[in-house]
């Protein structure tokens, strides 16, 4: 209880601890980086005053510091330019590249960039210059502070996605435990009205209300194990979509307004697809719920079959004001709606009954602003 109540508050102090850690330590790696780069100028300028002490030497006597410290870098890139422009000396470069002049001139050029000059003076008038780089270690440090932002984005990305799917786990959890229960629910007054549907029968009345009545229970059982499966894998088995996709058309088409025009283009043989009969009845009674929204209750409606080799496609059509084309993939996602009341679930449940347990695939084949839609289910053969 205390942790769900201060969990907002909790995250709040983790993400700017997070920050406060990573912005400490890139601060630290710029004076880490700065310093070294200050012990390298060091470094050169002793060169320097190592390499003017060994020009205005007059014997080879008592160099041994002097030529210690010009044989000890060995990391720094560096070039020596006389006062005449031209090349006199290098150190950690390649040696191939060095003999072009373009190659030295943009050297030069780059290493003003990364670090200021050091002249080497003989008898206080420059004798030459030293031009150099950041070494390969100070290279691989400056881009240390990327690398470590890369680092922490890769793992607050899986943080993130961790804590979305553990969020997602948990409403499905709770999604079908409401479903289950809601199952549970409807069946106590079901068992109730099937009860009182055979009293109804012993009396003397129209036998055609009683017909109408069972049809509605079984709709309702049918609901019932719809919210049951929810959560669960369900169970496939072999059957013939033409005469499911026909119930399902005949219960929509009579319980439907009379000013929509309903149309089934089907096979005259049977199509043994695995199905699972209450799921797919409800695919696409979802189908044509969203159609008939979207021609607002007036219009053209068809449910057509068609067969390839391996497969076959149900193809739903309306005449209602259509689908932008950047919406097409949107309005599969939990959640997204164009109508003032709506939670915008049908059209997403419809595609993981489709895809997720039936194997197949479902999309908007064709949509045109205010002239209407077409929705393609594809299954397999049997």
């Amino acid at each position: 209880m205390i942790f769900t109540k201060y969990s907002n508050t909790l995250r709040w102090i983790i993400i700017i601890a997070s920050f406060a850690i990573v912005s400490l330590i890139l601060w630290k790696t710029y004076e880490f980086f700065q310093h070294f780069k200050e012990e390298e100028r060091t470094k050169m300028e002793n060169w320097s005053f190592a390499q003017t002490d060994f020009i205005n030497s007059e014997t080879n006597a008592n160099l041994d510091l002097t030529l210690k410290i010009l044989n000890s870098n060995k990391t720094t890139p560096m070039i020596v330019i006389n006062e005449d422009g031209e090349l006199v000396g290098f150190n950690n470069i390649d040696e191939v590249k060095i003999s072009d002049s373009t190659y030295v001139k943009k050297l030069i050029l780059k290493f003003e960039a990364e670090n200021k000059p050091i002249p080497v003076k003989l008898n206080d008038s420059i004798e030459s210059t030293i031009y150099y780089g950041n070494s390969e270690l100070l290279n691989k440090l400056k881009y240390y502070p990327l690398a470590l932002l890369l680092i922490v984005f890769l793992f607050g990305a899986v943080i993130f996605f961790f804590y979305r799917s553990n969020k997602n786990a948990t409403q499905n959890k709770l999604w079908s435990g409401m479903a289950k229960e809601t199952a549970h629910q409807i069946g106590t007054p079901l068992s109730s009205l099937i009860g009182w549907t055979e009293i109804l029968k012993s009396e003397n009345i129209n036998p055609d209300y009683i017909v109408e009545i069972e049809k509605d229970i079984d709709r309702l059982q049918t609901i019932t194990e719809r919210f049951s499966k929810i959560g669960s894998v369900p169970t496939l088995e072999v059957a013939d979509i033409v005469k499911e996709t026909i119930d399902s058309y005949d219960y929509l088409k009579a319980r439907s307004s009379n000013l929509i025009d309903f149309e089934i283009i089907i096979p005259d043989e049977k199509i043994l697809v695995n199905l699972n009969k209450q799921l797919y009845s409800w695919c696409i009674e979802n189908l044509v719920k969203n159609a008939i929204d979207a021609m607002k209750g007036r219009g053209k409606l068809s449910i057509e079959i068609s067969q390839l080799e391996n497969a076959i496609m149900v193809m739903v059509t309306d005449t209602g004001k259509g689908i932008a084309k950047k919406d097409f993939h949107k309005i599969f996602e939990p959640g997204f709606t164009t109508k003032k009341r709506g939670w915008g679930l049908g059209l997403s449940l419809t595609k993981r009954i489709i895809e997720d347990f039936h194997n197949g695939k479902i999309k908007v084949l064709q949509s045109e602003k205010n002239k209407g839609t077409t929705f393609q289910i594809q299954l397999k053969r049997a």
